[in-house]
């Protein structure tokens, strides 16, 4: 059975890999972009398959308009892909106020409002799927991606809170959590003027590693592949880690914070009140 799917950050990346593949088994699918022109070929090939959508992210009413166009486009739609967002690089200090406002409002405030704008519409329907493209980085923390890790972290959190919310609806939620894929997202990375006092720190380390590609990268079409299965799986789980880093950075994150959490077991009964 064919499915039909609004997916934002359609243009590259993972959110373009979705986009090909889906159309070609069949599919119908919404793509939003910021770059008109992005997916014209798709356009060309799939022109009763694809609807193409301009959206800035951190414009909520352009996100409400764009939403409004998906669901006007087909008489269901059945998942909701928050794909769209970028990384932003540098020490804490080293960025400015304008990289921070812009990386909180396109990857948190934009994906938080895209959801909103679909819950409403997903309930009138009778239920579909969400699914929050984060990464590993919104479990773990990498030194110089500290507000990257913040809105992966912070969409997480709404997320599993929403996902209780809206589950007596038959909406449900999938959390992507891909750790360093061969996409274009190095490329894509917003980066803060570096200060050369961070030379022979964990951020100068992370920096060359950046610079030289010393990553183990995960294939990028064997993520979508994985992810199109997930969601289309009558039941997948609420987080799914893909790639190596992203399994044993995840598991041993995890390890540690349980074995923190275990000791300090004591101290924390210590602090109920008594009767």
């Amino acid at each position: 059975m064919t499915k039909n799917w609004l997916i934002t950050g359609a243009s590259s990346g993972l959110g373009r890999g979705l986009t090909e593949k889906l159309l070609a088994r069949g599919d119908g699918v919404v793509a939003t972009l910021r770059r008109p022109g992005a997916l014209d070929d798709l356009r060309k090939q799939y022109s009763g398959q694809l609807e193409v959508v301009t959206c800035e992210l951190t414009n909520v009413d352009a996100i409400r308009a764009a939403v409004a166009q998906a669901f006007a486009a087909f008489a269901r739609v059945d998942v909701v892909v928050s794909n769209a967002g970028y990384g932003l690089f540098g020490a804490a200090e080293e960025l400015d106020d304008t990289q921070i406002a812009r990386q909180i409002e396109t990857n948190l405030t934009g994906s938080i409002q895209l959801i909103r704008a679909v819950i409403p519409r997903l309930r009138k329907q009778g239920g579909g799927r969400i699914v929050q493209v984060s990464s590993e980085g919104g479990r773990i923390g990498y030194p110089a991606f500290s507000i990257y890790h913040a809105t992966k972290w912070g969409i997480e959190g709404f997320v599993e809170a929403a996902a209780q919310e809206v589950a007596p609806f038959g909406i449900d939620f999938v959390i992507m959590e891909p750790g360093p894929t061969r996409t274009n997202f190095g490329a894509g990375l917003d980066r803060a003027a570096p200060m050369r006092v961070y030379d022979d720190t964990p951020v100068g380390e992370i920096r060359r590693a950046l610079d030289g590609g010393y990553f183990d990268f995960a294939d990028a079409a064997k993520t979508v592949d994985a992810m199109i299965a997930a969601i289309d799986s009558p039941a997948p789980p609420l987080r799914l880690a893909l790639g190596k880093s992203a399994y044993e950075s995840i598991r041993a994150s995890l390890t540690k914070q349980l074995g923190s959490l275990e000791a300090q077991k004591e101290i924390a009964l210590s602090v109920m009140e008594r009767g």
